[in-house]
């Protein structure tokens, strides 16, 4: 039965696509014969699913015959083509949709893949069912009849709350499809959500936001109802496996989604400005912010991306740096000076006389012929070599003492700085060492220079949170022997970063180390510290006196480049300028005309 089944529903595979366009390509369906062949193409659960990775449906045969559903083949695969054709398409919106679903829905983000998977079954629904003519209504019914148990009075809010948001779209009676226990309140929400579908068929993914306003109050008195939903949720884990892009920065209309359906003009007609209330205000307010770490890490999750908070942290960073980056370098192709002969051409009547090859012309000829046999030399410029410059390597400090934020949970500006200076200098060709450092023994290191990006980020996502003690062995330590190439130290911190003057452990002078330091890199050495502007001025009668005093001597003693920092924010024009300054491409001299 299974063999004969998969083969009806292989044949209803074109006639699927067609319910969209008759240019629909997708990779034909994967069609499971059994639920563990299924579950090993990562479907569980539900009867069918979506991969965003590969653009594939797949589908439990064995569940579709359990569920009683053999005859809606084209039904069945036209939905889950609707969810690569129109929402949500791709991985990227399946972010963005999260992201206005998630902020709509205050402290139940957990529900935030459930709402959107429903969310966009209602758009294709409506579609296949008013459009293409497809009996979506009869799936409802089969699996309203199959439900256990049968008493309607036991269905959970949000059940009854979408059933019958359909049984209005399709204008069908109160309790078609299951929704007869819906009470009045039920029902004016019902009609409100209907509304909605229509309304933002065309800017679905504005009506987000609205939607899961609408569910709010109905998935915090309802139990279990994931439960309910579970064999219909095919947008589960849908982007696993796709690289996430794009996603720090909050959308304008993330905020304005987050409103009732009711006070929304264009569904329920009650206002005649045509704009929801507080609308202009809170799309200006939130254009052009970026979320933090935790809040794109859980995005990710929601859309089934499976990444460590480590990996996480790294994307987010490198992502958020990639805009500040210096360009790549490139290569100049300078000419020489010198003429090059490059062979002989024709030397026409009206050409200059004293230009004539009279010994390559009568070579030809030994009777010259002008404009016929008479040549002249050809010249023109070789490309010269070029020595490319040697990179200079960078040796970069990052403080992570408790007076730093977790890169990991909110945005580290300290961590962003780096990450544009590292990346940039890796572009540049240089090597790059990276330590993170918080109290005694709190120390992480990358192995020696290196050129690796992800161990230069997983190094500066990393958190301490602890005292604040400068690692002084292991700036001893890369310094002891000379540098293959020259190396520039870098460091951000705040006024703690005095503590690298003190004594090491085997009781050697900080200012000894630092010196030394500067001396084997050669190529100086800048610190950026979270100082108030005009800290060289400070009085005595300062409480940080003693450590800008340091700083002072830092500064004139051993030429440290000192920026003072007001706010951690500033670091991203200060890692900009700094980048360009020392990795950018140098633009080659304009020759003077003569």
């Amino acid at each position: 039965m299974t063999a004969t089944l998969i083969a009806q529903w292989q044949a209803a595979w074109p006639q699927a696509l067609e319910a969209w366009s008759r240019f629909t390509r997708l990779r034909d369906a994967r069609l499971c014969a059994s639920t563990v062949e299924a579950a090993r193409e990562g479907l569980s659960g539900s009867f069918a699913m979506i991969r965003l990775l590969d653009q594939s449906v797949v589908v439990d045969m064995q569940g579709v015959q359990e569920l009683g559903l053999n005859d809606y083949a084209v039904e069945i695969l036209a939905h889950e083509i609707g969810h690569h054709v129109l929402a949500p398409a791709s991985a990227t919106d399946q972010f963005r949709l999260l992201a206005r679903i998630r902020r709509a829905l205050p402290t139940l983000e957990k529900h935030a893949p459930m709402v959107a998977n429903l969310y966009t079954d209602l758009y294709i629904n409506d579609r296949l069912q008013r459009q293409a003519g497809l009996r979506m209504a009869d799936i409802y019914r089969i699996l309203e009849q199959g439900r256990a148990p049968a008493d309607p009075a036991s269905r959970s809010k949000v059940w009854l709350l979408y059933m019958r948001i359909y049984e209005n779209l399709w204008q069908l009676a109160k309790g078609a499809l299951g929704g007869a226990g819906a009470d009045d309140a039920t029902d004016t929400d019902a009609w409100l959500g209907a509304r909605l579908i229509r309304v933002y068929a065309k800017d679905w993914m504005d009506g987000a936001g609205r939607f899961a306003t609408l569910l709010l109050p109905y998935l915090v008195d309802s139990q279990n109802q994931e439960d309910e939903f579970r064999r219909m949720f095919d947008t589960k884990d849908a982007a696993e496996g796709c690289e996430p892009s794009g996603g720090q920065q909050i959308e304008a209309g993330e905020m304005e989604d987050a409103v009732h359906p009711v006070q929304d003009s264009r569904i329920s007609g009650l206002d005649e400005t045509g704009k929801p209330p507080g609308d202009k205000a809170t799309a200006s307010n939130s254009a052009g912010q970026m979320r933090e770490p935790y809040e794109y890490g859980e995005i990710l999750k929601a859309a089934g991306i499976k990444l460590s908070e480590e990996d996480i942290a790294v994307r987010y960073y490198r992502e958020r740096a990639l805009p500040h980056l210096i360009s790549f370098p490139r290569t100049p192709a300078p000419q020489s000076d010198e003429l090059q002969l490059e062979g002989l051409e024709p030397w026409q009547i009206g050409d200059p006389l004293d230009q004539i090859d009279w010994l390559q012309t009568v070579i030809q000829s030994p009777r010259p012929i002008p404009g016929v046999t008479t040549v002249q030399r050809s010249y023109g410029r070789e490309a010269a070599s070029l020595r490319k410059p040697e990179p200079i390597d960078l040796d970069l400090y990052v403080d992570s003492s408790g007076s730093m934020p977790n890169p990991r949970q909110q945005t580290s500006y300290l961590t962003l700085a780096g990450a544009i200076i590292a990346l940039s200098a890796l572009r540049a060709g240089s090597s790059v060492q990276v330590t993170l450092w918080s109290g005694k023994d709190e120390v992480i290191v990358t192995k020696g220079f290196v050129r690796d990006d992800v161990s230069v980020l997983k190094v500066l996502t990393g958190f301490f949170g602890g005292s604040t003690c400068f690692p002084i062995p292991q700036l001893r330590q890369t310094y002891e022997k000379q540098r293959p190439r020259r190396t520039h130290i870098l460091h951000i911190s705040d006024d703690g970063i005095t503590t690298m003057f003190e004594q090491d452990e085997r009781g050697n002078s900080g200012w000894d180390v630092a010196a030394r330091a500067l001396a084997v890199g050669d190529a100086g050495g800048t610190m950026a510290l979270n100082l108030p502007s005009g800290w060289e001025q400070f009085g005595d009668d300062d409480w940080r006196s003693s450590a800008y005093k340091v700083l002072r001597q830092a500064k004139e003693q051993q030429q440290w480049e000192i920026h003072a920092i007001a706010q951690f924010e500033d670091l991203v024009e200060f890692a900009r300028a700094f980048s360009r300054r020392h990795y950018a491409p140098k633009s080659p001299p304009k020759k003077k005309n003569a």
